[in-house]
Formats: structure tokens, C-alpha cells, sequence
């Protein structure tokens, strides 16, 4: 884990919410995890991911439940273990998620997690038997988990569509954004997360010793994905978006832009896992997302946005960024709203 993996301390005081009486700091707790408590009220405060991992095993550990207190059932301690050797004892990715989802249901109370395939694109949806929505923080531990131990599961980083949610948006997302994926969207009328479902077939080949490894490591392990979003690359990405890409600099124009000098850029960004490509082709890939999702932009007017030759062009990509073609994904997004 890298020492630029920060969380927001607002993620701390959510985490704490529950867990401590009256949400009151317990200050010689958040000191054994290596945070300040004196900093707890400042809006703009980080920890390091390390750290915040720290809290939550100190946590589960007091309240003998790895869900933060935030379900009157709960996930008692072991639960992460039991579901994660149950679901790698399975063939597939598909079969392991289902496994791991089916455990959920038996344990929660009010979260109810079922496993739907859409043709080419897969839902893991969240029924709910209470009709007032949970926290946007609550909801996020559950993805953390599921979504965590998919990717182990698979040996890869599984790529999140879009995440619909029943709660108003928080004031702190972008942390959210930046583990989970760009594409969230609030108060809908159910809460799901969308991925790819070719995924589901990999086969799981994992090892009783990479378990033992993995549960060493969590949740650490499943935070490393947060990247603090005052870095540059966030910056840039921020920059690209409200820009026509047809418009978007090269790299030296960017450069000089930054005050930087091209290398001292390529430099900054590989510190951060980054490259200038990458962002770039990260955000095209945002905007077909995002423009997808309104009924007033034809297929072609989106290839051409982006800046591909043709509709052809476009569809040929998307299916290679995201496994399904992007009518499919079109025709599943906009269903949210027939929904209600």
C-alpha cells in the first residue's frame, strides 16, 4: 500500500458512528490505529488507507461484527473468512459471487444481495425489506466487501460499471469515486452495482495458503484502490472532463498548462500509477458511460464526441472496455427509470 492511499476523515466518523457511544471518539482507539482525534472535525483531513484499515479490525473486534454495527444482525468476527473459503471451494467467478451473496442474505437483516444476469452485463442487486434507504456509508461497506473479494477471488481488479444507490448523495464523495467507480448515481430505486459478465465465468483456482494471506491483509487489501483525490492525475481527470475531447491537449501543451515541464509530468503521474494515455482513455470511457445513459444523444453523435470514425468504431471499443455492447447497456441503465 502506497503512503500517497489516503481516506477522508469523514469516512472515520461514519466509521465511528455505530460503533461508539453517542458516535463520541474513542480517542486511545483511533491512537492504537494511528489517527489523530484531535483532527476528527477538519473537514479536509486524511489518514493513511493503513490506518483506516487498522480502525476497522479494532473495531470488528470490539463489536464482535465486521459491518461496523450497522446491521442489527451483523457480520460477527470470522464471517469475512467463512465467506471467502466458502466461495473459493467454487468452480467459478459467477458461482463464488453467488455463494458469497447467499452467505450475506443468511447473516444481514436489511440487506438482502441477489446475483442477476442481463445478457452480457451482470447486477448485484440489493433488496431491501426496510422502505427508508440506508447510508451511503453503509452501502459502500457492503460493495467494499463484495466487490473486494471478487477481485481476490478472480486474481484481477473487476471493473465496475456504474453503481446505482437509494440514498442522497453525501457531501464526501469522492473517495467513493475514486475506489468504487465515477459513474454513482443517488436516489434511484434500488441500489445495484453493474459490471461485465464474461467476468463471472474466470475460473477460481485460489490456494488455502493466498486465503490465509488475504485475510492477513484485509482489509487493507481491499483499500488500496483509494488515491487522495487532490492528486494530479484527479486534477487532470477533472480538467478532461469539461473539455470537449476533441479539444483535449497533448502532452506537452497539458505540461506547460501545469507550469511543468513534460517530464517532470510523465514523472508526477507514474509516482501515482498514472500516464497521461491512461487518463485519457480512462475518461472516454466515463463520458460513453455517462452519455449512454441520456435518451437525447444518438449512438452515432456519442462515436462522434469521442472521437471514433464511426458507430462501428465506437461499438467495437466499448465491448472491448466493458465486455457487453453499448445498446445493452443503454437499454439496462435506463430501465432505473421505469422503475419507480
Amino acid at each position: 500500500m502506497s503512503d500517497k492511499d489516503t481516506i477522508s476523515m469523514q469516512l472515520v466518523r461514519e466509521a465511528l458512528l455505530q460503533t461508539c457511544p453517542a458516535g463520541q471518539a474513542d480517542a486511545p482507539l483511533l491512537a492504537r490505529a494511528g489517527i489523530d482525534a484531535s483532527e476528527l472535525d477538519l473537514p479536509q483531513a486524511r489518514v493513511s488507507a493503513e490506518a483506516y484499515a487498522r480502525l476497522w479490525r479494532l473495531l470488528a473486534r470490539r463489536c464482535n461484527d465486521e459491518f461496523f454495527a450497522m446491521d442489527p444482525r451483523g457480520l460477527r468476527s470470522g464471517s469475512l473468512a467463512f465467506l471467502c473459503r466458502a466461495s473459493m471451494a467454487q468452480p467459478t467467478l459467477g458461482a463464488g459471487v453467488e455463494t458469497a451473496l447467499a452467505f450475506l442474505s443468511l447473516m444481514l437483516e436489511d440487506l438482502q444481495p441477489s446475483l442477476v444476469r442481463q445478457q452480457s452485463l451482470a447486477e448485484i442487486v440489493i433488496n431491501e425489506p426496510r422502505e427508508t434507504p440506508r447510508r451511503a456509508f453503509t452501502y459502500f461497506t457492503f460493495w467494499m466487501i463484495v466487490h473486494g473479494v471478487a477481485c481476490w477471488l478472480a486474481g484481477r481488479r473487476i471493473p465496475i460499471l456504474a453503481i446505482d444507490l437509494r440514498c442522497a448523495e453525501p457531501p464526501f464523495c469522492d473517495d467513493y469515486r475514486v475506489m468504487f467507480s465515477e459513474n454513482l448515481q443517488f436516489d434511484r430505486p434500488r441500489t445495484r452495482m453493474i459490471i461485465a459478465a464474461d467476468c463471472l465465468d474466470v475460473p477460481l483456482k485460489r490456494t488455502p495458503e493466498e486465503l490465509q494471506r488475504f485475510l492477513a491483509e484485509a482489509p487493507g487489501n481491499i483499500l488500496v484502490k483509494y488515491r487522495d483525490p487532490a492528486s494530479l492525475a484527479r486534477r487532470i481527470r477533472r480538467d478532461l472532463l469539461v473539455l470537449d475531447p476533441a479539444a483535449w491537449p497533448d502532452a506537452e501543451a497539458l505540461a506547460r498548462h501545469l507550469c511543468l515541464s513534460a517530464s517532470t509530468l510523465r514523472r508526477r503521474l507514474a509516482e501515482e500509477g498514472q500516464t497521461y494515455q491512461g487518463l485519457k482513455d480512462s475518461v472516454r470511457r466515463e463520458l460513453a458511460l455517462a452519455w449512454l445513459s441520456q435518451d437525447q444523444l444518438a449512438m452515432g453523435e456519442i462515436a462522434e464526441r469521442l472521437g471514433f470514425a464511426d458507430s462501428s468504431s465506437f461499438y467495437k471499443a466499448f465491448r472491448k472496455w466493458f465486455g457487453c455492447n453499448p445498446g445493452h447497456y443503454r437499454a439496462l441503465i435506463q430501465r432505473r427509470d421505469s422503475d419507480r
